[in-house]
């Protein structure tokens, strides 16, 4: 990126931003967990066979192979587990899993009635030959994606220890010509879901922690007014800030109590500390420099920031206990929009390498080294943590489209996760 061009976009950077369930027998008290957080780690071979439909005998039916399918997918999403294709076994139950080289398969039944569903899915250790996890779930057919994600997230706390996150939801901002407006979707884009349609620019969606509501902020009134919407309706939304000029990409503390808000009412953007309702509580920075883009620690000691104050975009830290501010970041020509992760002190960020927006990660509270984490030659921008802290979403801009990515935390595994029309923008995943 040429350093006018570059200059355009922090410009613009700055003013924009300026079932009924039960459980079957599981593991053993003993059992060793699979440690995900290495780089070295074998992947897990699973297979997923079609699913089958008692009613139908040996018939296969379109409902079990696609719920396979959306099974297998939302494992392999992970990123630690690689899927047998069912070409190699013909997609049978019945198959020899050790000669395929299976550490594991999921043995899935299901009965339809009306327009419900009952799935009753089993885990099964190839080399202890044994179901060690089995539940069963009902519900609706429009539910049956719900259904898998669950099981999914089961396996995987099953193998791992950590709950997996399949069932989490992804909200981001799709743009169609001049308009932007607010969608969710699924991890594997299956359903989309728009929740704005104020026919405007809107940016900048925040999860309030539980994932039941959200904030964005949207100029369709002529100034940019931050809303919360309940995702359990279609229509409840409701200003939490409406004051002269921005209003802006609020950092949710971890209990849900309280915001960090960037108002720029008296000119210069300032960060903000405010109750669950918008009414401020005390006033963080006081005009030193723009001060946007906070994230909190998931101790809600601490928070991270972006300021100009010493020229360029960089990254500061503030002891939410004393008020001290002291700047984290000092290579790249510019770093912004930062993301805590929620299980660690750890922070993913872009920054301005050799004219192109890499994203790299930090230990706030350590005075070690940045790791870079992308290093393809498109821009990646707008990074946040999944709920695991193992990914990271971003948006990928390779010319004039932006498209929602995904890459493990090390590095690894870098896809495009859905493909939908226009543009997509500022990813933020549920917690």
């Amino acid at each position: 990126m040429q350093k006018s061009s570059t200059v355009k976009y922090f410009s613009a950077f700055f003013a924009s931003v300026m079932l009924l369930l039960i459980a079957l027998p599981s593991f053993s008290a003993e059992r060793v967990y699979l440690d995900i957080t290495t780089t070295e780690t074998r992947k897990i071979k699973i297979a997923v066979p079609w699913f089958e439909n008692s009613d139908l005998g040996g018939k296969k039916q379109r409902q079990g192979r696609d719920a396979a399918d959306t099974l297998a997918k939302a494992l392999e999403f992970h990123g630690i587990i690689s899927i047998i294709p069912t070409g190699d076994y013909g997609g049978v139950q019945d198959a020899n899993w050790s000669s395929l080289g299976a550490d594991y398969a999921i043995l899935g039944q299901y009965t339809i009635s009306a327009d419900n569903v009952k799935y009753e899915m089993r885990l099964y250790d190839v080399a202890g030959k044994e179901v060690i996890m089995g539940k069963t779930f009902s519900g609706t057919m429009e539910q049956s994606d719900k259904i898998i994600y669950k099981y999914c997230d089961s396996v995987i706390e099953a193998l791992t220890g950590t709950p997996g996150i399949a069932a989490s939801r992804i909200a981001f901002i799709n743009q169609d010509n001049s308009i932007k407006e607010v969608y969710l979707t699924d991890i594997l884009g299956h359903k989309f879901r728009q929740v704005t349609r104020h026919k405007h620019l809107t940016v900048s969606p925040r999860f309030v922690p539980g994932g039941n509501y959200l904030t964005y902020s949207s100029y369709h009134t002529g100034n940019q007014n931050l809303y919360i919407t309940d995702l359990s309706q279609s229509k409840t939304t409701k200003a939490l800030s409406r004051r002269k000029g921005l209003n802006l990409a609020p950092a949710w503390s971890p209990d849900g109590r309280f915001m960090i808000l960037t108002l720029s009412k008296d000119g210069t953007p300032d960060l903000y500390l405010t109750d669950q309702q918008g009414e401020i509580i005390e006033q963080l920075t006081d005009h030193a420099g723009i001060n946007v883009s906070p994230t909190w620690s998931p101790d809600g000691n601490n928070i991270v920031f972006v300021s100009d104050r010493s020229g360029k975009p960089q990254l500061y830290l503030m002891d939410f206990r004393t008020r001290k501010v002291k700047r984290l970041t000092f290579d790249g020509s510019e770093n912004a929009e930062p993301s805590w992760s929620p299980t660690e002190n750890l922070i993913v960020y872009s920054s301005l390498r050799d004219g192109v927006y890499q994203l790299f990660s930090l230990d706030p509270l350590q005075n070690k080294p940045p790791q870079q984490v992308t290093d393809d030659l498109s821009h990646h921008e707008s990074p946040s943590w999944s709920p695991d802290g193992q990914q990271i979403i971003f948006a990928k801009r390779d010319g004039k489209r932006t498209q929602i990515y995904c890459i493990m935390k090390n590095g690894s595994y870098q896809r495009r996760i859905f493909t939908l029309s226009g543009s997509q923008s500022y990813p933020q995943w549920s917690r």
